[in-house]
């Protein structure tokens, strides 16, 4: 053999050499270092919607799956998005409580007609940006930027902006109150709460804590701080802190009686019918007249009426002369 064929052979050899004995150790060290996965991991991921959108505290579907297997219950983990949480249950062989239904509301009635605008916001379409450099458009420091995070938070194509009013409009078919909007919004004005029986709730739209006179500067439509619904909740379910009002669902019947008393109407009641107007007061009818009646008792009185009988005069001497001599 040529110099160059026993080189190229040599070589061939060295590094066949290596590979097999660094083949050797990964086998060892796989061994040693296996990780044994639990197959209901598979099992329970494959009944998560897989959106990965958050709402369950977890960075995804998967992590939830093993964070579920690794506690072997269902006690503080749920999945909004619209996981079967019943099935989850049947494979981890546990009971699954039921969950309230979530819905997002967008705390904020600063529509262009309560809050028309005093500036123009000209530059980067983010709330996360805008909040940083300026307080709104209506100089509100408080209220929606309507540049739209929340949407593009969404996965589920649920939340929308108004052009009307520029405010984030929620689709309650199609949110699962995963709670992506809430923590994308900067200035906290999406909240999630539960959609409530026949999706009826009660909440006040407003996040402003300014004192009356100034917020209402900038929305006539501001929660004022004045306290009118507090006093008039029979269920102790509002307090007012640093001027504003809260309502706490786990409390709140539905009575409505604080938006009755609402001045700036801050207050919403979603999904009620009409309230019914009280029916107006028949007119009232004329006074008949008193008739008095009077008992006149006529006693009877005897009348004792006398009566004269003429006594018949005796015949005078002529009226008695016989006829036959006359």
């Amino acid at each position: 053999m040529t110099p160059t064929v026993t080189t190229i052979l040599y070589a061939a050899l060295i590094i066949g050499a290596i590979g097999m004995i660094a083949a050797v150790i990964l086998y060892f060290v796989s061994k040693a270092f296996k990780v044994i996965e639990d197959p209901r991991i598979d099992e329970v991921a494959e009944h998560l919607p897989g959106a990965n959108c958050g709402g369950c505290g977890f960075a995804g579907c998967r992590a939830l799956a093993e964070a579920i297997v690794k506690a072997n219950t269902l006690d503080g983990y749920k999945c909004p998005a619209g996981g079967d949480m019943k099935a989850i249950a049947a494979v981890m062989g546990l009971e699954a409580a039921e969950a309230e239904p979530m819905v997002a509301v967008v705390r904020c009635n600063g529509s262009c007609e309560n809050a028309p605008a005093k500036v123009k916001y000209d530059s980067a379409l983010s709330c996360q940006f805008a909040t940083s450099i300026y307080a709104g458009e209506s100089a509100c420091p408080f209220g929606c930027l309507g540049c739209g995070d929340c949407v593009k938070a969404c996965k589920f194509d649920a939340i929308h902006i108004d052009e009307t009013t520029g405010l984030p409009v929620v689709d309650e078919e199609k949110c699962v109150g995963c709670g992506a909007c809430a923590k994308t919004c900067p200035r906290k004005v999406i909240e999630v709460r539960p959609k409530g029986k026949l999706g009826r709730r009660v909440f006040v739209s407003c996040v402003n804590k300014e004192k009356g006179a100034a917020a209402r500067k900038n929305c006539s439509a501001a929660c004022i701080g004045c306290g009118k619904c507090a006093k008039t909740c029979p269920f102790e379910a509002i307090t007012v802190e640093n001027n504003l009002a809260y309502i706490d669902f786990t409390k709140c019947k539905s009575c409505r009686k604080c938006a009755g008393e609402c001045p700036t109407g801050a207050i919403h009641a979603v999904n009620f019918p009409p309230k019914k107007e009280a029916p107006a007061a028949p007119a009232e009818k004329p006074a008949a007249p008193v008739v008095e009646k009077t008992t006149v008792v006529v006693e009877k009185t005897t009348v004792v009426v006398e009566k004269t009988t003429p006594v018949e005069k005796p015949a005078s001497a002529a009226d008695s002369t016989p006829a036959s001599e006359q």
